[in-house]
């Protein structure tokens, strides 16, 4: 279960569906020492196990996985699924590649990221995945925002619910795309795309605008032109509603930046604080409404 290690039950599961007659050597959290989980066994690769959270999301990451891997995206191997007990999806481990965040940024790796939003919404779009309208909507920053009334982002939310409904075509979409789910080989190409439990059908600029925001979150303003660049130029395309995007994206972040410290930091940046998170965000959220 979450916040636990794997049941003894889950683990002999792991091993009937990968390696009958093996032994469970490790069992290592490789996210906050908690799922996912990487098993190593005593015969074959090492696995990934992800246990326990919403069934419905857990649903969405094999409707998901299944559609990115039908349309040429690069991901983890789904071996079986568990979804009628306690959710469980064990994976392949053969994705190489680092999700490591460079310190100063690199217009070009900017713009790689950029396109591998476009190479998402290019992909057919694929049945069994719900409409969605923000990234990240297993967790509900509405109600967070309006607990602690941060006049900033009210105003934004008052901005989005003006706007009606967004134009351009709606289509398959990350849902939770930033740096830390992707993986990138030390050439610059994209070798892995992770996590995908929050996935539905959007217009593309759901994964764009989540993308611009992370790109500022970790090198601060103006590196969000680079990810727009490049999305344009593999899409072939302007992107539409851009600042709209924008927006969205702020409004799926917590009032106060502290939850995602520490995932920025096990991305190699210790050096983004709650402090410089929040300032960077709340920026790039009064730009976004100016430009609305």
């Amino acid at each position: 279960m979450v916040g636990g290690l794997p049941s003894a039950a889950q683990l002999a599961w792991v091993v009937a569906t990968a390696a009958p007659g093996a032994t469970v050597v490790d069992v290592a959290g490789l996210r906050d020492r908690s799922s996912p989980w990487r098993v190593t066994l005593s015969e074959g690769p090492d696995l990934v196990l992800r246990v326990g959270g919403d069934v419905d999301l857990m649903r969405a990451e094999v409707a998901g996985r299944r559609a990115a891997a039908d349309g040429g995206l690069p991901v983890a191997r789904l071996l079986d699924t568990a979804l009628d007990r306690t959710p469980a999806l064990l994976l392949s481990v053969a994705l190489p590649g680092s999700s490591r965040i460079a310190e100063q940024p690199d217009p070009a790796h900017l713009a790689a990221l950029g396109a591998t939003a476009a190479r998402v919404a290019a992909v057919p779009t694929p049945a069994g995945l719900p409409t969605v309208d923000r990234p990240v909507r297993g967790v509900d920053f509405a109600a967070l925002h309006a607990a602690f009334s941060r006049p900033l982002l009210v105003a934004a939310a008052d901005a989005v619910d003006r706007l009606g409904p967004p134009v351009g075509p709606v289509g398959f979409a990350h849902g939770d795309l930033w740096h830390g789910n992707t993986l990138w080989s030390e050439d610059g190409e994209l070798t892995g795309l992770l996590d995908w439990d929050c996935s539905g059908l959007a217009p593309a600029g759901l994964d764009l605008g989540s993308l611009r925001l992370d790109a500022v979150l970790c090198h601060g303003a103006g590196a969000a032109d680079a990810v727009l660049a490049g999305w344009e130029q593999a899409s072939g395309r302007r992107a539409e509603e851009v600042a709209r995007w924008d927006v969205v994206a702020a409004l799926a972040t917590p009032p106060g930046m502290d939850w995602f410290v520490g995932a920025i930091a096990g991305q190699g940046r210790p050096d983004l604080d709650a402090t410089v998170l929040t300032d960077r965000r709340d920026a790039f959220l009064q730009d976004a409404l100016d430009r609305l």
